[in-house]
């Protein structure tokens, strides 16, 4: 019969620390979290995180942005980066913790991550392993595994960028309120008082994309938390500006290679 890990926690939001042992270079926490849970900002100093929902959905904010993270998803947090994040309906969550000299090349910024099969399982598996754990055992191969595994994962475009600038933070707080809003860049060059060239270089230069894409990125990041409240796709679609459904289903699929009723599933 397999043991059940020890609950010990990593670092939390009230700044309990974990205490490891040396050879712990990965280890797994499993928590059941009731809808609508809200873990405060807090960061890891020490460990990279992968938090993963073995179902439900979650929404991460960190200090670059927020991402919406799906149970087929998980998004991976550097160690030392504040966040926090919300439980959309009833959560699993299966976070890994990871020592930085554990893994090579390690996303140096939060990013969304596919989660394959064998990887959801292995992390179900890692949750009820012993820690500390020995390398060269049937655990440390299991943890080395993970570590193999998480090289190999796709980053994917499931994050909206937070601006830094007060104009494009501006732009941001009244799309928040009204995602429809149709206002083109000249309109928002007029109503900033600047010309429409400044605000494509303030994109380029802070969120890395032009304002059009920026709007889309953020219509769809915000269609995807409403989807994953339940709402109807003509209403969502609606709700964030898009003349109609198909219009909406056709930009979804081309940009998460999903139609909007598949993604949760």
């Amino acid at each position: 019969m397999p043991h059940r890990k020890k609950d010990i926690p990593p670092v939390d939001a009230a700044g309990q620390r974990l205490p490891l042992g040396p050879e712990s270079a990965v280890l797994c926490r499993a928590r059941d979290y009731a809808a609508g849970t809200v873990i405060p900002l807090h960061h890891h100093p020490d460990r990279h995180q992968l938090v993963y929902a073995a179902s439900g959905v979650l929404v991460v904010q960190a200090g670059a942005g927020r991402w919406v993270v799906p149970s087929t998803r998980a998004i991976w947090m550097p160690a030392g980066i504040g966040h926090k994040v919300s439980c959309i309906g009833a959560v699993r969550m299966r976070s890994l913790y990871i020592l930085p000299q554990a893994i090579a090349d390690a996303p140096p910024s939060a990013a969304t991550v596919s989660i394959t099969p064998l990887l959801a399982e292995l992390i179900g598996a890692a949750a009820i392993v012993e820690q500390p754990y020995v390398p060269d055992s049937r655990d440390g191969h299991l943890m080395q595994l993970i570590l193999d595994e998480l090289q190999a994962l796709p980053v994917l475009p499931l994050h909206v960028p937070e601006p830094v600038d007060p104009r494009l933070q501006q732009i941001a707080q009244h799309w928040d309120a009204a995602p429809d809003d149709a206002s083109t860049l000249q309109d928002w060059a007029v109503r900033l008082g600047v010309d429409a060239k400044t605000i494509q270089r303030l994109c380029a230069r802070e969120l890395h994309m032009t304002f059009g894409q920026w709007r889309q990125q953020i219509r769809l990041v915000r269609a995807l938390e409403r989807l994953a409240h339940g709402e109807k796709v003509i209403d969502v679609a609606l709700s964030q500006g898009y003349a109609s459904p198909s219009a909406f289903t056709a930009m979804f699929k081309k940009r998460f290679g999903q139609l909007p009723s598949q993604f949760f599933e």
